[in-house]
């Protein structure tokens, strides 16, 4: 500050006519000392007052201090009462910007509120989502965590633990806070200390053993070179943080080395850095004796020590950062006055356009010029306060380097701007950063390691978000990146594969004709229909003898044409669905079954009340005639038809994706559409059975070579078994091959009405002959011919 205000009063531009003068107090880093001293400076020296008069004002219009948070606090809360500036160069805390608590406060030192910002971008940049937090227990400590804490809600970092450094530093707590540090899987740490509480950390850390922990600095200790000692440097290599701006000052080194103890007698803090910086003991004679010659005590101080030739912190100017802040203060509050003394008379900001005293500083006047001061330094920097009194907020990320001889070099490896577009505020060069251990590896300090493609994160119960675990996708979901918090569903037609992480097109499955099953259902269905059309032939062939004739050979075409139909409706259901083949498939299988009932039904009641009818006089056949047994059949198909009609206005059958029983394929059928619609065809079938089956029983003893209700009670009896069989095989049955137990049923039902009905009468045209006559059915107790030609 000296260096820089002798540098203004030299300077014929920035106040010509004004000599800067300067009072300096030491607060000893403790707060009511930075209060007296403070009271000191603000009232003056009270013996060279005259006790009549009353200044009415300030000695001093301006302060420049303290250089911790609580002491400013302490400080600008009374000051602030009488309206006089103070300006920081080194109070960060983000506390000091309240303008209603503090409204005369300055400083020239980043807020903390920007250094928690970029200390978060700096711990999101490199992964690390497990840190541990060690704070001073002080103003500047307890806001630096409380503003980390409200910055990091909203993102994927969490605090493994919040410890605090006492002022006192116990023993036993310092121990508490090296077991946590120990116990917790962070193995990142930011330190909010200062670097004496830095050191007592340390110290204890190496008492410990605890050496695998990387060091986040806050900008109050990242370039306090006195921490680093032999025993330190283990822990302290590799150390990163944000670091205030940094300048080379021209000239003040040498203006360094001229000090003196002889310069400055009466000066004890002298004294006591020269002895520091030497080893040596100096000592004054007796005053009284008027002799100023050095005592020398141990190994005594000659006085021919040159600075200039020793290594040591207050020669180096390799790191002016702080002090670099102080220039920045002093020159603040210069252009600030300049501003106040160069202010003309109408164009002033107070009443009247006046510009306020000038010969006579008056702090509130003062404090305007100071918050309107906007000016370029000759390092190119911009120097001005924003509305909390705050400057524009810049940082060199700072990298503890151990050079070739063990000492430590503060390498720039990048920088944070506050004043850049977010997406470039930090900038910074990996491959010149040295981590702990001299490794060029990024540590790692996560809860939980990141989850892998295929997987998903999944919260644990009562931990932070970054402790989870991680789940693998469910089947049809994928994820492809890394740390998904959430699977993603894959479409209808796409199923994931095996490492989930891909949607794949889904096989799609359908009973085809070029499938073996296929190949062999169809002929099947077609074996069928050739055999029930040469029973047709047969039948046809055979028209005029006794037993084609004693059947009805009407219904019996009828019924023969209609089993054609059952057997070729099977092969509807091969091949891919499509909305025809859909509405095909059922209502032709309906209303031929339905067909192939009817006429059965027909030729049962027909028997049924040809024996009835023998009683003389009996005319209840009249009612059977051919033409009425056709009109019957017709009719009861005709129901049928108007049901699938129904249906198929309503809510056909269409094509559908299935996936319910193999997830990986889609099972192409076909969706029933209306179940009502369906269940009423089906119902309306099995109750055209059910009578057929109650009819047939009923004629079962009537004679057994002209008996067709026996057989058809068998057939019945086949019908309802298979169709019974089918519906839990259907149900159980999983894609293609519930298509063709269905057709299987249909088969197996066709081929027991054909053979059940057909094959004893083929059985007797074919190989029996000569019971085909009419001479033989005559001799049998009933006479069906007869019946049938009276009919």
């Amino acid at each position: 500050m000296i260096f820089t205000i002798d540098e203004i009063n030299r300077d014929p531009v920035l106040l010509p006519n004004t000599t800067l003068g300067y009072r300096i107090v030491d607060s000893c880093d403790v707060s009511s000392e930075a209060l007296k001293g403070a009271l000191q400076i603000l009232n003056g020296d009270e013996e060279t007052l005259s006790p009549d008069i009353c200044r009415g004002f300030s000695s001093v219009p301006l302060i420049i201090g303290d250089a911790g948070s609580s002491r400013s606090a302490a400080v600008s809360r009374i000051v602030g009462l009488f309206g006089i500036p103070l300006i920081s160069y080194f109070a960060s805390c983000a506390c000091l910007s309240d303008k209603h608590e503090f409204p005369t406060f300055f400083r020239t030192v980043p807020s903390d509120a920007v250094q928690i910002k970029a200390l978060l971008r700096l711990v999101k940049y490199f992964k690390w989502n497990w840190v541990g937090v060690v704070a001073v227990d002080s103003d500047y400590g307890q806001f630096g965590i409380q503003s980390f804490a409200e910055e990091i809600w909203n993102s994927n970092v969490c605090i493994a633990y919040t410890e605090f450094i006492p002022s006192g530093r116990a023993r036993n707590r310092m121990s508490q806070i090296a077991d946590t540090i120990r116990k917790s899987s962070a193995k990142v740490i930011i330190l909010f200390c200062g670097e004496s509480d830095v050191l007592v950390l340390i110290k204890e850390l190496r008492l410990r053993n605890i050496t695998d922990v990387q060091l986040i600095a806050s900008e109050a200790w990242v370039t306090s070179s006195l921490i680093w000692t032999e025993e330190s440097r283990e822990i302290l290599t590799g150390t990163i943080g944000f670091g205030i701006r940094r300048a080379e000052i021209p000239g003040l080194r040498d203006f360094l080395l001229k000090l003196h103890p002889s310069r400055a007698p009466e000066n004890p803090f002298v004294e006591e850095f020269w002895e520091e910086v030497f080893g040596c003991k100096l000592k004054k004679r007796d005053q009284m004796s008027g002799q100023n010659a050095w005592l020398f005590s141990d190994k005594p101080c000659t006085g021919l020590e040159n600075l200039n030739t020793s290594k040591n912190i207050y020669t180096d100017v390799s790191q002016l950062r702080v002090s670099y802040n102080v220039h920045k203060a002093v020159y603040a509050v210069a252009h600030a006055i300049h501003n106040l003394q160069t202010c003309e008379n109408g164009k002033g900001p107070f009443i009247n356009n006046t510009c306020g005293q000038k010969s006579n500083i008056v702090p509130w006047q003062l404090l305007h010029y100071l918050k309107e001061v906007k000016f370029m330094n000759k390092f190119g920097e911009e120097i001005s306060f924003d509305i909390n009194g705050d400057p524009i907020a810049s940082y060199d990320l700072i990298n503890w380097q151990k050079r070739t001889d063990g000492s430590v070099e503060f390498v720039k490896v990048g920088y944070y701007d506050a004043a850049l577009p977010e997406s470039i505020k930090l900038v910074l060069d990996e491959s010149t950063i040295f981590w702990h251990g001299h490794q060029k590896k990024v540590p790692v300090s996560v809860c939980s390691g990141s989850c892998p493609t295929g997987t998903r994160k999944a919260a644990r119960r009562g931990q932070p978000i970054c402790c989870f675990d991680c789940l693998p996708c469910a089947d049809g979901e994928i994820s492809n990146k890394t740390d998904s918090i959430e699977c993603v569903r894959c479409s209808i037609d796409h199923w994931s594969n095996d490492e989930r992480i891909q949607c794949l097109p889904r096989e799609t499955e359908y009973l085809s004709f070029q499938d073996e099953i296929g190949i062999i259902l169809t002929a099947i269905s077609v074996f069928g229909a050739c055999i029930t059309g040469a029973v047709a032939a047969v039948f046809l062939y055979f028209i005029n003898t006794p037993i084609v004739r004693a059947n009805n050979s009407e219904l019996s075409f009828l019924l023969l044409i209609s089993l054609i139909l059952c057997f070729l409706c099977s092969i509807a259901f091969i091949g891919q669905p499509s909305p025809w083949s859909c509405m095909m498939r059922h209502i032709v299988f309906a209303v031929s079954f339905v067909l192939c009932i009817s006429c059965i039904l027909i030729k049962t009641l027909v028997v049924l009340m040809a024996f009835k009818a023998t009683l003389p006089a009996s005319n209840v056949m009249k009612w059977f005639g051919p033409k009425q047994q056709i009109s019957i059949v017709f009719l009861c198909t005709l129901i049928q038809f108007i049901i699938c009609l129904i249906w198929l206005v309503s809510s056909p059958p269409l094509p559908a994706k299935n996936t319910k029983y193999q997830s990986a394929k889609i099972i192409l059928e076909c969706n029933v559409g209306s179940t009502v619609a369906f269940w009423c065809v089906f119902g309306y079938i099995g109750l055209l059975a059910c009578m057929c089956f109650i009819l047939a029983f009923l004629a079962r003893t009537l004679p057994d070579k002209f008996n067709e209700a026996k057989f058809i009670t068998f057939s019945m009896l086949i019908f309802f078994a298979v169709w019974v069989t089918f519906i839990p095989a259907y149900v159980s049955t999983p894609g293609k091959y519930t298509v063709a137990v269905e057709i299987f049923a249909i088969l197996a039902s066709s081929f027991g009405l054909l053979s059940c009905i057909f094959a004893p009468k083929c059985y007797i045209i074919l190989l029996k002959p000569e019971e085909n006559t009419k001479k033989h059915l005559m001799d049998k107790q009933i006479a069906i011919e007869s019946v049938q030609t009276d009919t």
